[in-house]
């Protein structure tokens, strides 16, 4: 039957008294350096030779010498020791400064809008922390995919995360090319997007996802049809702007292509708002300094802004 642990429980235990008795050949001044009695040195080490099944020390009135079982010990246990107190200092220097790497999962479309000039001024407020971004539109398990977080839009959150706030809620416009609307008309009702090409986004989970709109204050969903199928906004966004069809797109993601007038906004008293874009974290989790300094900084700059 498999054991819990491959390291027996207390099996560290009398070692860091073992290696000092060692180092100094002595049980008292192993005592004085370690600050307890030569007596809990004694018991230390002798629960541990019980536990190896072995003497490590020969001991006379005057003098404390190794045996062989304790040399061949010595030898090995001294640098796996070592090991596990720099193992130890360097997660204690992570658990106490914001250093180290930050891991984020994030979707294509908030990269240009949102995190380029975030990170770039989180990089150089914070030089000791790497960012690392994942950009995908599957919403991933964190703490299996090794992520300290993740952004997303606040409907595809889990309720047991923690969400700050990354933008304000915005519309999730419906758009066209000039030539495409030229071509087809402009729809003037939602029944008539069916009589359209609509490009659709694919969702993570294989699923096509029906249009959302909202008719007088009541939400609706319309299952469209069309061409193209994309798996993220940005590359929907794209098509519509060569004009192979209407997208719907969130509205910061359209700006530019609206004002420049690559695109043309349709069924602007049917478009629904979404609730905006959130990082989020698992609540139970300890918050590493690098997260801190990252969740700081976003409110920082999100005060900065409104």
């Amino acid at each position: 039957m498999k054991q819990n642990f491959t390291v027996r429980q207390g099996a560290l235990d009398g070692v860091e008294a073992f290696l000092n008795v060692a180092e100094h050949r002595s049980f008292r001044r192993a005592a004085a350096e370690l600050g307890v009695t030569p007596s809990a040195i004694s018991q230390a080490v002798r629960a541990l030779e019980a536990r190896v099944g072995a003497a490590l020390f020969i001991r006379t009135t005057r003098s404390v010498g190794l045996t062989e079982a304790g040399e061949r010990f010595f030898a090995r246990a001294r640098p796996a020791f070592e090991e596990l107190v720099a193992a130890s200092g360097a997660a204690r220097e992570l658990g106490q400064r914001p250093a180290g790497l930050l891991r984020l999962t994030v979707p294509r479309s908030v990269v240009p809008i949102l995190l380029e000039p975030l990170i770039a001024s989180f990089c150089q407020a914070y030089p000791e922390i790497e960012v690392e971004l994942a950009a995908s539109e599957e919403l991933v398990d964190l703490a299996a995919g090794g992520f300290d977080a993740g952004i997303r839009m606040g409907q595809f959150i889990s309720p047991d995360m923690v969400a700050v706030r990354l933008t304000k809620p915005f519309a999730l416009v419906i758009v066209g090319s000039p030539a495409y609307l030229a071509s087809r008309g402009r729809p003037a009702r939602p029944d008539e997007l069916r009589e359209h090409a609509c490009l659709r986004l694919r969702r993570s989970n294989g699923a096509l996802a029906p249009w959302s709109l909202n008719d007088n204050g009541r939400s609706i969903e319309i299952a469209v049809s069309g061409p193209f199928i994309a798996n993220d906004f940005p590359t929907m966004l794209g098509a519509a702007v060569e004009g192979l069809g209407l997208a719907q797109v969130p509205a910061p993601l359209a700006a530019d292509a609206l004002r420049t007038g690559k695109l043309v906004a349709v069924l602007e008293k049917f478009v629904p708002m979404a609730p905006g874009v959130f990082l989020y974290y698992p609540s139970h989790r300890q918050i590493m300094p690098k997260l801190r300094a990252f969740i700081d900084h976003v409110k920082g700059r999100s005060r900065a802004a409104s």
